[in-house]
């Protein structure tokens, strides 16, 4: 992974669209089952949306049923921040991008195996590669 990206609210809200910079900077969310990755099938990498580090496989990418994209783990696990987010009951934990700290989505202890996780994640918040 490179160096950590820094920049102001301003400099993200000039090179986001609006509904992007919503998502990966004030830790919003998109309406379930409205996303262009949720039911996405093609084989490739998920990249953050702001800054491009690659951070979920298509190898991991599964139907969760939730609305949203769903990953069991990222590529490496150091390419994503887990952090305690306490903004609704239950507490969940939310997901940044390693990187830029982009707001992602939430992780869940009720995944698939091989991990139990489900990592769900906004499409607004990825881009995808093809391989």
């Amino acid at each position: 992974m490179s160096e950590k990206i820094s920049k102001t609210l301003d400099e993200w809200r000039q090179e986001l669209e609006p509904e992007v910079y919503h998502v990966t900077r004030e830790a919003g969310t998109e309406a379930p089952f409205s996303g262009q990755y949720d039911k996405h099938t093609e084989t490739g990498s998920y990249s953050c949306r702001c800054c491009g580090l690659e951070l979920f496989s298509s190898a991991a990418k599964y139907d969760s049923g939730s609305g949203w994209p769903s990953y069991f783990s990222p590529i490496a696990a150091e390419r994503v921040i887990h952090q305690a987010d306490y903004k609704r009951f239950p507490p969940r934990t939310e997901v940044l991008c390693a990187r830029c700290e982009a707001h992602l989505g939430h992780v869940f202890p009720d995944g698939p195996k091989p991990t139990g996780l489900r990592y769900c994640i906004n499409s607004v918040a990825l881009k995808f590669n093809l391989d």
